[in-house]
């Protein structure tokens, strides 16, 4: 099957394009900035399911009214080191950030900071908050909880969101190692990229409506799920199942948020839940002041030689040796910086119809 047109375009372009989108829904511009970001940040490290990918979506749901888009986040319930925001159902890409920046300011102040957020939706990707921790020294933690898309261990249905959890830690001279996964087998952006480009997913992915095993993204989006993390019980989905819950009750059962199935759908075409057990979507943040635990340049020293000493691990046949978590994005970053954003003609041609009612120019 052959592969569908890509054009390239500058990140900035991109980025300015979104600002310009979510200040036409009366976004303030600084927020409107920090979602664009947050979209530009997934798109530039690879994460092409995350970014301008994403956009046609937000424009759908601020278009009826489903997300709030001068929304004011407040902290709800605090102590110094930890916090409840209410994001008054805002947009995700502004209402995580400034849940971030006080989970950040709570551990330059307190040692470490653990801020739990309802009445939210889709944050963009787990990734951006921990990068951001790191601009400050600190060691970052972000989650998120997610519509049901997943599958438990042995059930047949869409119980669990994909529940991502991120986290970074600093080198001195090395790059930091940045963690950024799904607790569910895969992301559903790429069973999305893979229906975009006709193309089949890997065994162990996902389940049809009837809960049997498929390679077929439709069968998946059209009723199935997705499996956790490991699949099946022989390869651990067990684990991953474990995790996602985990990442549910930080995320929305400490907050006050949805938790399960229950949790809201950020598009459209996604089921609407029977019943709310919470507010909106939630999220976890929380972020650690390295020299509560340890001398800062010696915790930055031995990441180096961790680091050193994993790319020096004798490769597996076949392959160039392991690789450390972030690598991909890293150099996915380098070279878009340098070339610009790849994006497939259907999502050209979503953005080409969000320019189209908007007015904002596109292409």
């Amino acid at each position: 099957m052959s592969s569908p047109e890509i054009r390239v375009f500058p990140s900035e372009y991109l980025r300015e394009f979104s600002t310009r989108v979510f200040m036409h829904f009366g976004v303030p511009k600084n927020d409107a900035r920090i979602a664009a970001d947050v979209l530009a940040v997934a798109d530039l490290r690879g994460i092409d399911s995350h970014g301008v990918a994403r956009l046609h979506t937000y424009f759908e749901m601020l278009t009826l009214g489903r997300i709030n888009p001068r929304c004011k986040p407040r902290i709800v319930r605090e102590t110094l080191s930890t916090a409840t925001v209410d994001g008054d159902n805002g947009l995700g890409l502004v209402v995580g950030p400034w849940a971030n920046t006080v989970a950040m300011d709570k551990a330059e102040e307190a040692g470490s900071g653990w801020v739990s957020v309802r009445h939210t939706n889709h944050y963009g990707i787990a990734g951006y908050y921990p990068l951001e921790a790191l601009k400050r020294d600190l060691i970052g933690w972000a989650m998120t909880n997610t519509t049901k898309l997943v599958a438990p261990l042995w059930g047949a249905e869409r119980m669990l969101g994909t529940n991502p959890i991120a986290i970074a830690f600093p080198g001195k001279d090395e790059p930091a190692l940045v963690i950024d996964l799904a607790t569910c087998a895969a992301a559903y952006g790429k069973i999305e990229i893979a229906k975009r480009h006709g193309t089949p997913i890997p065994e162990g992915w996902a389940i049809d409506r009837d809960g049997r095993a498929t390679t077929d993204p439709n069968a998946m989006i059209d009723g199935g799920a997705i499996l956790p993390l490991g699949s099946d019980r022989e390869r651990g989905g067990h684990k991953g199942y474990s995790l996602a819950l985990m990442v549910d009750v930080l995320s929305a059962v400490l907050s006050g948020a949805n938790w399960g199935p229950f949790t809201p759908p950020f598009a459209l075409r996604q089921e609407i839940p029977k019943r709310s057990v919470g507010q909106g979507i939630g999220h976890f943040f929380g972020a650690l002041r390295i020299d509560g635990f340890i001398d800062p340049d010696e915790f930055k020293r031995q990441i180096d030689d961790l680091v050193r000493t994993f790319r020096a691990t004798r490769p597996a046949p076949g392959t160039s040796g392991p690789l450390l978590p972030g690598d991909p994005e890293r150099e996915a970053e380098v070279q878009r910086r340098r070339d610009g954003i790849p994006l497939v003609l259907p999502v050209i041609d979503e953005l080409r119809d969000i320019a189209k009612q908007t007015g904002v120019p596109f292409d």
